[in-house]
């Protein structure tokens, strides 16, 4: 039989002692067009991982292209990597952050139970630090006499009001990442209205213990690969997509709530704009948006959270390797 060399049992011995650990989340995050999502695949194959996905927008049906499902990503080498929390609910409805708090513990019980890597991979700052903190939160009606109160006021008048709430209670939520339009905004003043009023005890779930590993890209690369990516994603056919959303019975009102390229390519498939308007305004709106990515997380690290940064350039082998080295080391230190 031929001899291997000692380098090869010395990495499989690598990987089965990372692997068999498991006690470490993997938490993959970063601003959009950073790369996330075929890095987090590629990592699941490796170590037999699962995919939770912590993106807003995505939970949605039928929304493809405009939240930049790529299902593509998932597929590895022939291999289909296994996802959560993609495709779970309706257009047209207004999933929440409790609703992504029960959902992420369900999968995540359900891959820790099957013994299997759950890796934590998206964009949205405030999904992914309510799971990892436990935030404590609570269903929240709506309040119809505070929305005919707001209702007519500017975007910056409700970014104003929420702004104050939020000074007031000290909440780290609704980042205006987040409310982006007028109904959003509201939304978020009845949320935080609701729980001035109601104050809640410390929840049930707890913390998750992970391993955060941030994509970090650099601002000019970021921005060509957004106005690359916007100009795809208009060529396979997004305002077709949005056309047939509409067609199903889905109020223009409810896909600009989404905000982004259901908010702009909506206006534009309305009449309400003109294609290259729609173009310009939505590249700025994304660039604006990756930013805000970038405050969050940053915001995180001075709460506390450990984030290990690498450098999206690197080939994918080498990132693969280096958050593993990264989780295998933390794992050594937490015994």
């Amino acid at each position: 039989m031929k001899k291997r060399p000692y380098a090869f049992f010395a990495v499989r011995f690598f990987f089965i002692t990372f692997v068999g650990d498991m006690q470490k989340m993997i938490t993959i995050l970063g601003p959009t067009a950073s790369g996330k999502t075929p890095l987090a695949a590629r990592l699941a194959v490796k170590v037999g991982g699962e995919i939770i996905s912590a993106d807003s927008r995505q939970v949605y049906r039928r929304m493809d292209i405009g939240t930049g499902k790529d299902l593509a990503d998932y597929v590895v080498d022939g291999r289909q990597v296994r996802y959560h929390l993609i495709d779970i609910c309706e257009p047209g409805t207004k999933y929440n952050l409790f609703q992504y708090q029960q959902d992420f513990a369900d999968a995540y019980s359900d891959i820790r139970g099957r013994g299997v890597l759950p890796i934590l991979c998206g964009g949205t700052g405030l999904y992914i630090e309510a799971v990892l903190k436990g935030y404590n939160l609570s269903p929240v009606p709506q309040n119809p006499e505070l929305r005919q109160r707001l209702e007519g006021l500017t975007l910056a008048e409700l970014t104003q009001m929420l702004a104050a709430l939020k000074k007031q209670t000290g909440s780290t939520m609704h980042n205006t990442t987040d409310v982006d339009t007028a109904q959003r905004a509201i939304r978020a003043i009845e949320i935080e209205t609701y729980n001035q009023e109601h104050p809640t005890p410390l929840r049930v779930l707890p913390p998750i213990d992970t391993v955060i590993i941030g994509v970090n890209i650099d601002r000019e690369l970021r921005r060509e690969k957004i106005t690359r990516r916007l100009k795809a994603r208009l060529d396979e056919g997004m305002a077709d997509e949005v056309r047939s959303l509409l067609a199903e019975g889905i109020a223009a009102d409810d896909l600009i709530y989404y905000g982004l390229e259901y908010k702009y390519v909506t206006e534009y498939v309305t009449g309400q704009t003109t294609y290259d308007e729609m173009f310009r305004r939505l590249e700025i709106a994304i660039h604006q948006f990756a930013k805000r990515q970038m405050t969050w997380f940053r915001g995180m690290e001075r709460r506390g959270f450990t984030i290990n940064w690498i450098d999206a350039t690197l080939p994918m082998e080498e990132k693969v390797q280096q958050i593993i080295q990264i989780a295998n080391r933390k794992s050594v230190n937490r015994k």
